[in-house]
């Protein structure tokens, strides 16, 4: 039996996990949650879509306590605030799931700099194993302490890795991304930009070429070209509650067909349960995988304009927090990676 807690686990990427773990077909059980606004609290007065399927309440924060009853500990909590709560759970022998970006990025600097705040507890970094299945698969299974990617990096990192691993197709020194997300990204508290009347049938970009995931989607595309690369970043918010479709776009340096690309693509994710690499004339659509782990990947080559486009659509709830999340577990757990997973997208 494996026994998990989550600290902070009242926000939306909670509620999504949850409702996995409950389906979990292995002997998973969810021990403690916390939450410093609802201590005591039933959580299904809060998460309301979990009556009739759990009456635990939520806790207040103690090490101790969520050491001596977790084996695995998901940490849902705020950039600049997980370091705080990672080191000492790790002291006490439980493993770690961090959802925040605060072990992402493995230079300490750059960590300061884009998120404007001295890290307190540095000396984990290099512990830290980025949790990205799909790349760092067997690191995972090892890993005391994950750093769960961000929701715009997986969608983009996933759209260019088999590009990056790939010499002579395109200029792997720029990478630019275009990024689409609902406002759930957000999280729960509301705020102007949240708002309803703010939100709906407004589409607008926000935090153009600044915003905080790009020297994490640099990090890892650097890593798997095994060169500098830089990535030029444009996010956007559209009228929905959830989803990320991101369009990358490469210029190329060799001649290649949509056919060839179509062939790289299948092959570097042959073995991959939540890669769905789409058919010539084929595009994703975020509905397509709504409420589910998988990514849908299209790519095309444009000769008239020397162009890869690459596309992706995630869950940012999902595949971008929660459900990869569970998948990361799975790995360090020995459980098979679908589990609890492996479900169909909602339509419509």
């Amino acid at each position: 039996m494996v026994k998990v807690g989550i600290v902070g686990a009242s926000g939306y990427t909670s509620s999504e996990l949850l409702r996995f773990l409950l389906s979990h077909p292995e002997e998973v059980k969810i021990e403690i949650l916390t939450s410093q606004t609802y201590a005591g609290e039933r959580i299904d007065k809060v998460i309301p879509n979990l009556r009739g399927f759990m009456d635990l309440r939520f806790e207040r924060f103690d090490p101790d306590e969520v050491a001596s009853r977790c084996d695995i500990v998901f940490l849902a909590l705020p950039h600049k605030v997980a370091m705080q709560f990672a080191p000492p759970l790790l002291e006490r022998g439980v493993r770690v799931i961090d959802f925040s970006a605060d072990y992402r990025l493995k230079d300490v600097k750059t960590y300061e700099r884009w998120y404007g705040v001295e890290h307190t507890s540095p000396h984990l970094i290099k512990r830290a194993v980025y949790g990205l299945p799909e790349l760092h698969r067997e690191e995972i299974k090892d890993a005391r302490l994950v750093a769960n990617p961000g929701c715009y990096p997986t969608g983009a990192i996933l759209a260019a890795a088999p590009l990056m691993r790939r010499e002579g197709i395109v200029d792997r020194s720029l990478v630019i991304v275009d990024a689409k997300t609902g406002i759930s990204g957000a999280g729960r508290k509301p705020s102007d930009r949240t708002h309803y009347p703010s939100r709906t049938e407004n589409f607008e970009p926000y935090n153009v070429m600044a915003h905080r995931h790009s020297p994490e989607m640099e990090q890892e595309l650097s890593l798997i070209a095994s060169e500098q690369v830089l990535v030029a970043f444009t996010p956007h918010l559209v009228p929905m509650s959830r989803g990320i479709l991101s369009t990358l776009y490469f210029r190329m340096t060799g001649a290649v067909s949509t056919k060839e690309l179509l062939e790289i693509y299948r092959e570097f994710y042959r073995s991959e349960p939540f890669i769905r690499v789409l058919d010539k004339g084929e595009l994703p659509s975020t509905k397509a995988v709504y409420g589910s782990n998988f990514c849908d990947i299209a790519v095309l080559a444009d000769e008239r304009t020397g162009t890869v486009v690459v596309m992706s659509a995630i869950d940012n709830l999902v595949k971008g927090a929660s459900g990869q999340a569970l998948q990361n577990m799975n790995l360090m757990c020995g459980f098979d990676e679908r589990a609890g997973l492996n479900l169909a997208p909602l339509m419509p």
